[in-house]
């Protein structure tokens, strides 16, 4: 977890082709699933050793039963929060291995390609580079701002 994933990535895309949107989302879930992993193993320790689990143990529930009642279901608001501030990443690695020839190629459209495109233009017709920026920044801002709401309304302690 020490080199960014974003390098990791690249390796992949030179090693397997680029130009397969198949390619692309195999290299990403290669390389993303680390963090993933490990904020639900933080999670799930830190649970591990709330009063209600110790409770459930002492009175001699199972590890199954343990799993499927308590660990799962106070883990999955933080693991879907987690899920959805994970998908900007995910849009902003597409569009720049897109933009500099790794991603997805033509004819499948891509924001990647376009600013790429639109970069040759610049000069002449800046708002063919200043669109598909801007709507990607958007996009990005979009899913963090959604993120940042689904964690205000699944956090227990806010409702308190």
């Amino acid at each position: 977890m020490g080199i960014p994933s974003l390098l990791y990535m690249i390796l992949l895309m030179m090693v397997f082709g680029s130009g397969n949107i198949v390619t692309l989302v195999i290299a990403m879930s290669v390389t993303s699933w680390m963090t993933a992993a490990r904020s639900t193993r933080g999670l799930v320790l830190s649970l591990r050793q709330k009063e209600y689990v110790i409770a459930s143990e002492t009175l001699g529930a199972g590890a199954p039963r343990i799993i499927l009642r308590h660990l799962i279901p106070n883990s999955m608001g933080i693991l879907v929060v987690g899920m959805t501030m994970s998908i900007p990443g995910c849009i902003f690695a597409e569009a720049y291995l897109s933009f500099i020839g790794l991603g997805v190629t033509p004819p499948q459209p891509s924001w990647g390609q376009l600013i790429s495109a639109a970069g040759e233009t610049f000069r002449n017709y800046p708002y063919q580079f200043v669109i598909p920026c801007l709507i990607t920044g958007i996009t990005i801002f979009c899913f963090n701002v959604i993120g940042d709401g689904l964690r205000d309304a699944m956090d227990p302690k806010l409702h308190v």
